[in-house]
């Protein structure tokens, strides 16, 4: 009889035992499920319609290749610091040196970089399929991720060239930029509007930095510069020639302006270089772009990252530091936001 009651409290405890067990078990259940509505929540947004914050582990298994532009340019530096302020967000980042506006825009087209620095007018000839990329499957599948800083249109030659004008180009040999890039899209609708064509003057399809070389050389009269300001390059030849920066004003760029209206009326102001007073140009707003088949999710996590950090890009170049925060909103961005920065800037009370 004790033996059977042994059995019995036996048997009543071991079943104690996996109803105390089980507890945890359904805990842990319920656990998992609230964890499993935590990731459907992170995936579909927060309360208020706006993308979450990715996690640091989902961070790490992205990879960001930024393009920049020539390392002789300020693509390249301020490139490079975006590419170190996402990686220090946690993601893995590169920064590529590249030709610019034209090869950063096909790379963001082949999918083989997630951002990438173009000036404006090149985007928007390249969404159309206009201008430079006349009869060209319009790019529709651009994005755009922020505004950065303004390029300067800068036509630089020196005294002993005689040219004061860009009528004065007129059978001169003139740096006009690497074909189908940004410098080289800008100047040609620069002496479009003046009535200038190729046919004109002798183009000399060099960047910047390779065609003022050549003009130290005798070898060119002109070259067109565009970029912020102030540009090294620029610079540089003013310590050791009489350099000369040719006003674009009058007619011809009223003429710009109207036609194209992410061009806008500008001045270089009196000292930037050697110049004595303010010089009348023109500039373009850089864009960054930003592959649109990213998610909102992690679009969003880029700009929210790139401002956590944005002393790091700010520390870059100058034109960076005056040019680049988050009070500057999207104002005259053309292109269409991508879903997800168009949240972040909706945040930011910069959109509707």
């Amino acid at each position: 009889m004790k033996r059977v009651l042994s059995l019995i409290l036996a048997l009543g405890m071991a079943l104690a035992l996996a109803s105390c067990g089980g507890a945890p078990a359904a805990s842990g259940s319920a656990s998992s499920a609230a964890a499993s509505g935590s990731s459907s929540a992170a995936a579909s947004g927060s309360a208020d319609g706006s993308p979450s914050l990715l996690s640091q582990a989902d961070r790490a298994k992205e990879f960001i290749t930024v393009a920049t532009g020539p390392t002789s340019g300020i693509y390249y530096p301020i490139g490079g610091a975006f590419a170190t302020a996402l990686g220090d967000w946690g993601y893995k980042t590169s920064a590529e040196a590249t030709n610019a506006s034209g090869a950063n825009i096909q790379l963001i087209q082949d999918g083989d970089a997630e951002i990438a620095i173009a000036m404006q007018d090149a985007v928007m000839q390249a969404y159309t399929g206009t201008g430079a990329y006349e009869g060209a499957e319009p790019a529709s599948d651009l994005r755009a991720l922020m505004r950065l800083w303004p390029n300067y249109v800068q036509l630089v030659t020196t005294a002993s060239t005689g040219i004061k004008t860009i009528e004065d180009l007129r059978g001169k040999r003139v740096g006009v930029g690497a074909a189908n890039s940004g410098v080289e899209i800008n100047a040609r609708m620069i002496l479009n509007a003046y009535g200038i064509t190729y046919d004109d003057i002798t183009p000399d399809y060099l960047a910047y930095g390779e065609a003022i070389d050549n003009m130290k050389n005798g070898q060119c009269d002109a070259v067109f510069v565009t970029s912020g300001l102030p540009n090294a390059t620029v610079m540089e030849l003013g310590v050791s020639y009489d350099m000369v920066i040719v006003p674009i004003d009058g007619e011809g760029r009223d003429k710009l302006v109207g036609e194209y209206p992410y061009f806008a009326k500008a001045t270089i102001p009196a000292g930037t270089y050697n110049n004595d007073t303010d010089i009348d140009g023109v500039f373009v707003y850089n864009i960054m772009l930003v592959r649109k088949d990213l998610s909102d999710a992690m679009v969003h996590d880029m700009l929210t990252g790139i401002f956590e950090n944005i002393a790091t890009i700010q520390a870059s170049h100058n034109a960076a530091n005056k040019n680049i925060s988050l009070d500057v909103g999207v104002s005259d961005i053309q292109l269409p936001l991508h879903p997800g920065a168009e949240a972040f800037w909706k945040e930011q009370g910069y959109l509707n």
